[in-house]
């Protein structure tokens, strides 16, 4: 066997293995925790509600247990099951092998079945769970609508750009992978400039925000802030779920607010003010450029690698593919580059967990920690997060500090 091959399986196996015994730690330790609530807690959250929640996420976690095992099961049929080397040798016999036409019916052919293939555990997510615990709104047609939007959207924006980096890897030399980096540099800020205006609208409806009194809040909130934005809408995000959030978008002069109309619905103005002056903090602290730039800076050390990689034989052999073209070398590497980044989450984690306590303590100056405190356990409770994560779990997965933690910080700064 090629010794890349048994590399391969090894970190295939111990990426797998450790998300599956991650999931099943946090399985075990919310079960152990699902007869009490947090004593932080016991005052403002019934225990039939902590109880849903632990149930919600267990359901969650079980589903995603399977999804991990799936998609091993499918990366080894598209490596070394022969999966990509006969779907390339298909489209050789159709187009011109190497060329472009080529390269990118591949690239489609993987997106497609790999979309296809996760296709029923998604509709399990939606049209069971999410449903079992009272929180899918969608409709199967609002369902196919979506995925049709979502297949013309990438076919539209994704395919121009994958012509242009399988032009630019052809082209450019052995440094072609530092010309693809700028071009997908420049693609990501051209699609968050023209989300706001362009691409949210055709999943959602925004309208102004009418209700007088909280947009003057809002308004004021802004001012001491020092920010500027286009608008303040309202989202009908109740269309498809009952879940509740708030969210900045857009760069410079197309900044807006969206609220979700369940989360206007459910918080009073003083509690939508301070989470508002959490999202706040993250653009007045720079967060969302700081994560862009690391985003960005690992992309480039992964293009970088990857040209390296496609000129190495034993790439291609250990993982039984003797076809050889650039579309190919693509496909490859990101497929098998998470099975060796995944042990590195906790480090992305535990950054943007940073990043939350010094937005919490951004809004704790400019709106009441006490009412930033009281919209969190409402949306905790809405939807149904559990309030007692296995800590090694939350470690590797968790963008957000566990409930407990960041509670009590905020607590501490109202005092």
């Amino acid at each position: 066997m090629h010794p890349f091959t048994l590399i391969f399986l090894a970190a295939l196996a111990l990426t797998t293995l450790t998300r599956l015994w991650l999931a099943w730690r946090h399985i075990r330790h919310i079960a152990a925790h699902r007869d009490e609530v947090p004593a932080e807690f016991s005052s403002r959250i019934a225990l039939s509600a902590h109880q849903t929640a632990a149930d919600y996420t267990s359901a969650r976690t079980r589903t995603g247990m399977i999804e991990t095992l799936l998609g091993a099961v499918i990366l080894l049929a598209f490596t070394l099951g022969g999966g990509l080397e006969a779907i390339s040798q298909a489209w050789e016999r159709v187009f011109e092998p190497g060329g472009y036409s080529q390269g990118i019916a591949l690239v489609v052919s993987v997106a497609v079945i790999g979309a296809v293939l996760d296709l029923p555990l998604d509709l399990y997510r939606t049209f069971v769970i999410e449903a079992r615990f009272g929180f899918n709104r969608t409709t199967l047609a609002l369902y196919l609508a979506d995925l049709a939007k979502q297949a013309a959207l990438g076919a539209l924006l994704g395919m121009p750009l994958l012509f242009c980096v399988l032009w630019l890897m052809a082209m450019m030399g052995e440094a072609w992978w530092l010309y693809v980096w700028l071009t997908w540099v420049a693609f990501n800020l051209l699609v968050v400039t023209i989300y706001p205006t362009l691409i949210a609208p055709l999943f959602n409806r925004f309208t102004p925000l009418e209700d007088e009194p909280l947009k003057l809040r809002i308004e004021r909130l802004l001012a001491r802030c020092g920010f500027r934005a286009q608008g303040l809408f309202v989202m009908d995000s109740s269309r498809r779920s009952s879940h509740g959030n708030a969210y900045f978008t857009g760069f410079g002069a197309a900044k807006r607010i969206v609220l979700f109309d369940t989360l206007v619905a459910r918080l009073t103005p003083p509690e939508i003010e301070a989470v508002l002056a959490h999202e706040l903090g993250h653009y007045s602290l720079r967060h969302v450029w700081k994560r862009m730039a690391i985003i960005f800076l690992v992309s480039l050390g992964f293009l970088w690698l990857l040209g390296y990689l496609i000129g190495q034989d034993w790439f291609y052999a250990g993982l039984h593919v003797h076809s050889r073209s650039t579309a190919l070398a693509l496909i490859l590497f990101f497929m098998v580059a998470p099975v060796f980044a995944f042990l590195l989450q906790p480090l992305a984690s535990l950054y943007s967990r940073r990043h939350e306590f010094e937005a919490d303590f951004f809004a704790s100056k400019h709106a009441a920690a006490s009412d930033l405190v009281q919209a969190l356990v409402k949306l905790y409770q809405d939807n149904a997060a559990t309030l007692t994560p296995d800590p090694l779990y939350s470690a590797f997965y968790d963008s957000h500090p566990p409930a407990a933690v960041r509670i009590a910080r905020l607590q501490a700064m109202a005092r």
